[in-house]
């Protein structure tokens, strides 16, 4: 599934509506730290491996598009 990922710096925040995330991290963002705040962010909120996420587009904006695999145990 594809969400649009829209990145709030400095804030621990997090909303999510149908298909839209607006996320809060704490990272600067400098040699990826923050992409992988957010990864890591979305793998503890749906309770899947990292693994399972991948940043499609978007890599150095505030507005991303992640896909993220089904998982299944």
């Amino acid at each position: 599934m594809l969400y649009e990922i829209t990145v709030k710096f400095q804030r621990d925040l997090s909303e999510i509506s149908k298909n839209q995330i607006t996320l809060g991290i704490e990272s600067k963002p400098m040699k990826g730290d923050a992409n992988k705040e957010i990864i890591k962010k979305l793998s503890k909120h749906f309770k899947i491996p990292i693994s399972s996420i991948q940043i499609k587009s978007g890599h150095k904006s505030k507005r991303k598009f992640v896909e993220i695999q089904s998982y299944r145990i």
